[in-house]
């Protein structure tokens, strides 16, 4: 039987969310014994660059590093890597592992997110999906023996690989379900103009086509068949990318006693039980101005949400209520999008012009409240009208329990 270890605070996950909980909570004055469990071998790096500058071959994979080996010596923690956590017993507050159980007051989920995969799909070699930064290598070595390239998925992620591939000089072609890439997340006016910049730069866009199967010759992929108007519709493809979402890695924490919807459920605090927080893509938690259910999967959100915990474990009882934010870079465009585009949405232009490639539109609720603004090319300018947004977005927060 092996030996439970102890610890004041068990940060499960050592990405960004991970990384920044830990960080928050000694910058804040916790001095207690605190573990960092993560499942890959890696130290903590950062995500964005494996889609862009990790494919493009202009950072080494060091470069992704969140912090230097010397910085996360000095937080004076317990760096476990390579080390899954198997299950979590709420009450004992126990998480089980590999290597044995640890036992903690404190315990943090922030297991993030694994990719999704086509259902009932064969799955040939060359066929890729992009989280880690192991993907991320495996997906940049195939690139080199590719010529035509099929990205199967049109959010942020697929529009992302495809301009990276587009650049490197490959032949490219994105489909999805969406009628222009990322227009769920952007709007018409927006997901229009970036439809347009990928078609410019060499794209073929086979969208509003579902997949049905991919195509393989002596076990190696060899097209996407698509779903068309017309009927079934092969993509001859020498590298597939799956890029179709992800789901929060919750699989562990079956039979642990915690809510699970989509992710963990947590209160406005960001807790899923007595003394149990998730931060991160993981996490859907209770937004006082959005409701119920709320989920966000990005960067940003993953380090402002691990701060907030930090605050809370250390007794602030303070509401997770932000402005949600998320970019994208493709080409040579930045994109920035803060709070929420309704499905319904009509952008207003308020700055600059699309028709230049430069601009600034706003999003209003039905009663006239602004509830989101998104830049094209225009960072200063979006962050000023970012303000208009405070109002919606941070509310007054009672407790609130899942």
């Amino acid at each position: 039987m092996s030996r439970v270890r102890r610890t004041g605070v068990l940060v499960v996950g050592a990405s960004a969310a991970g990384l920044a909980t830990v960080e928050a909570l000694r910058r804040d004055g916790y001095r207690d014994p605190i573990t960092l469990l993560g499942a890959e071998p890696h130290l903590p790096y950062d995500r964005p660059p494996l889609s862009k500058q990790i494919l493009s071959r202009t950072w080494r994979p060091e470069r992704t590093l969140l912090r230097t080996p010397r910085l996360l010596a000095d937080l004076d923690i317990d760096l476990v890597l390579g080390n899954p956590a198997l299950a979590l017993d709420s009450a004992t507050r126990t998480v089980e592992t590999a290597t044995g159980p640890i036992t903690a007051e404190h315990i943090v989920i922030a297991t993030g997110a694994r990719p999704r995969t086509l259902p009932g799909a064969i799955e040939p070699t060359g066929v890729h999906v992009l989280r880690t930064l192991d993907d991320a290598l495996a997906l940049r070595d195939g690139l080199t023996r590719a010529r035509r390239v099929v990205v199967v998925g049109e959010g942020v992620l697929g529009a992302e690989i495809a301009a990276t591939a587009r650049r490197l000089g490959h032949e490219v072609t994105m489909t999805g379900l969406q009628h222009a890439p990322m227009a769920n997340q952007l709007g018409d006016l927006a997901a229009g103009k970036l439809a347009e910049l990928h078609t410019d730069n060499g794209v073929r866009l086979r969208l509003g086509a579902g997949v049905r199967n991919l195509t393989a010759r002596n076990g190696a992929v060899t097209g996407v068949v698509l779903d068309s108007a017309g009927g079934a519709e092969t993509v001859p493809a020498d590298l597939v990318v799956i890029a179709i979402g992800a789901a929060p890695v919750t699989d562990w924490l079956v039979g642990s006693g915690l809510r699970l919807d989509r992710g963990v459920v947590c209160d406005a605090r960001c807790r899923a039980a007595e003394n149990i927080w998730a931060a991160g893509d993981v996490t859907r938690w209770h937004h006082p101005a959005v409701g119920a259910g709320c989920h966000l999967e990005n960067r940003t959100n993953a380090t402002t949400q691990a701060h907030l915990v930090a605050a809370n474990i250390l007794g602030a009882d303070r509401a997770y209520q932000p402005v949600p934010y998320f970019w994208t870079d493709q080409y040579d465009t930045k994109i920035q999008v803060h709070g929420i585009i309704p499905p319904d949405g009509r952008a207003v232009v308020v700055e600059g012009d699309p028709a230049a490639g430069r601009f600034v539109a706003r999003f209003d609720r039905a009663d006239g409240a602004p509830v989101a603004v998104l830049g094209w090319n225009m960072p200063k300018q979006v962050a000023a009208h970012r303000r208009s947004l405070i109002g919606t977005f941070e509310v007054h927060a009672p407790a609130y329990a899942p």
